[in-house]
């Protein structure tokens, strides 16, 4: 018995329901047996799980959604993900990582009406597009964007949103242009106009300091951070002017070096390409290349003007970048180095 109720457990993450069990010939009776034997635990009502099973903090709600439709193996119910029962709101961002469990009950969206009887568990009808659900955990669950969209639907509370926002961007990365379009038909409820899901985005964005702005404040305020994104935008400035731009600009901000030749530009980049390079691993959230240009756009003047303060501090730079990048420094840079002093 216990070898025939291994074929469903061993991938259903060791659970199995009574409507399930009674398939294979296993009563009710014969699960609670098991159960009182200690080869299984009670779960929710209808499911069991093999006690020998591993377990982590997604059980109950694992349970949960078996229970929803019990007659039917996990594996099946996932291959049209979209057209079942989907992990949503709370749940769905508790999934995510987004948040802990703000409820006492699990949240699950049906494409066609549904109720339940188990205080425990509240559906919704929602019909969902193939790109909003994913397989999180082994679950089927709204995307992050959906998920966000849902909460603020569910909740109404624009700080909580705020917050898991916040959480998302910096876990993995969110589809911008989807999450502004799926806010549009909530816009007008929460003070914007109708359907002006960019503008809702940018005041959650805001709450939760991912706004361009307090993203450029906190790069500029970091003298690592500001010095990447700088030799970023020296590199794309070179690259389409051959330094006549470049040279424009240092004149405007007036930083404390000797006339900006190409050949130094390409010796500041060489000795902060280890830094430059590591910005995508330190900010996931600017992954996006249009997000990663206007962060600097919005950063530059900043960013030169905390570069510039670095340089007049650290007048010896040559020793300086050679030190920190562990990358030789081309011989015609002592030449400017040698016009400093």
């Amino acid at each position: 018995m216990l070898r025939e109720l291994a074929d469903i457990t061993a991938s259903q993450w060791g659970m199995v329901t009574v409507a399930q069990a009674s398939v294979l010939g296993v009563t009710r009776l014969s699960l609670s047996r098991l159960a009182k034997a200690g080869h299984f635990e009670r779960l929710v009502h209808g499911v069991y799980k093999d006690a020998g099973a591993p377990s982590d903090e997604f059980d109950d709600l694992r349970a949960a959604w078996l229970s929803t439709d019990p007659n039917r193996l996990a594996e099946d119910r996932i291959r049209d993900a979209a057209r079942e029962v989907v992990v949503a709101s709370t749940s769905a961002a508790f999934l995510h990582g987004m948040c802990d469990s703000w409820a006492d009950r699990h949240q699950f969206v049906a494409p066609v009406r549904r109720q339940s009887q188990r205080d425990g568990i509240r559906f919704r009808q929602r019909v969902l597009e193939d790109r909003d659900v994913t397989i999180v955990r082994g679950l089927p669950a709204m995307r992050p964007e959906r998920t966000l969209v849902d909460l603020l639907e569910d909740i109404g509370d624009q700080s909580l949103v705020a917050d898991a926002l916040g959480v998302a961007m910096r876990k993995q990365v969110v589809d911008l242009d989807r999450l502004r379009t799926l806010l549009g038909p909530l816009a007008e409820r929460n003070g914007f106009k109708k359907n002006d899901g960019a503008a809702l985005l940018d005041k959650l964005a805001e709450s939760a300091g991912l706004d361009l702005d307090s993203v450029a404040r906190r790069i500029a305020a970091n003298p690592v951070l500001s010095a990447r994104v700088t030799a970023e935008y020296m590199q794309n400035l070179l690259s389409t002017d051959q330094g006549a731009s470049l040279r424009r600009m240092m004149a405007e901000i007036k930083l404390p070096t000797p006339i900006m030749t190409a050949e130094l530009a390409e010796a500041v980049q060489i000795a902060i390409q280890l830094q430059l390079d590591a910005i995508p691993k330190m900010m996931p959230s600017l992954e996006s290349p249009s997000l990663t240009q206007a962060v600097t756009d919005a950063v530059n003047t900043q960013a030169f003007e905390n570069l510039s303060k670095e340089w007049t501090k650290n007048i010896t730079f040559p020793s300086l970048f050679e030190a920190q990048s562990k990358l030789p420094v081309p011989a015609n840079l002592e030449e400017h180095h040698d016009a400093i002093e």
